[in-house]
């Protein structure tokens, strides 16, 4: 093999050791929350319907919601944190809400309506059904969609994706692919999303 071959050989393989390292290193950056999509940006919250700083965030999410409209994307997942007795039904009936086409009305009522359910030791299943039934969702299939074990897996599939990503209380919003840090006030997610809008 000449001289000019080995060299050739030598700086392929140094050029794929490279291209290697690039695409793993970009791998494990991809493990983050969702990023952006067609330069927009995303962000994705990791909530408890029963924690109260989740409710007490909401407003200014939804205020977020409607003034960026289609500019920044908004996305709510499920992550019932343990001490809280009824945040895992709470997300299930968010769900099972869902398929009859109430699932942002039913986040909205549970939200509304958590001083009188939040914080009880006892199953509120009974307080869900009610408010499904204001709603005006069939009773009959909201209370089957209670018991889907499908419904339940994605609620606790949720909450694993959050825990490999660092989640360990709620609120926690991730703004592309980032953990935000600080209180989750309207003004400070603004700041924020801005930021990221402005880059």
């Amino acid at each position: 093999m000449s001289k000019n071959a080995r060299l050739s050989l030598v700086i392929v393989a140094v050029v794929a050791v490279v291209v290697a390292g690039f695409l793993l290193f970009s791998r494990n950056d991809t493990t983050a929350a969702p990023q952006s999509v067609d330069g927009k940006v995303t962000v994705v919250e990791y909530l408890d319907m029963e924690c109260p700083s989740c409710r007490a965030a909401y407003p200014g999410v939804e205020k977020l919601k409607s003034e960026y409209g289609d500019r920044v994307t908004f996305a709510v997942k499920h992550f019932p944190l343990p001490m809280h007795r009824n945040a895992e039904l709470a997300a299930i009936a968010v769900e099972a809400a869902d398929a009859q086409g109430k699932k942002n009305e039913m986040f909205k009522a549970l939200f509304e309506s958590q001083p009188e359910w939040g914080g009880q030791q006892t199953s509120q299943r009974a307080k869900f059904l009610d408010v499904a039934q204001q709603l005006g969702l069939d009773p009959a299939a909201f209370e089957k969609a209670l018991d889907d074990s499908a419904l339940r897996d994605k609620v606790l599939a949720s909450r694993t994706e959050g825990s490999k990503l660092g989640v360990q209380g709620t609120p926690t919003f991730f703004i592309n692919g980032t953990k935000f840090s600080g209180a989750p006030s309207y003004d400070n997610l603004k700041t924020a999303i801005d930021r990221e809008l402005a880059k």
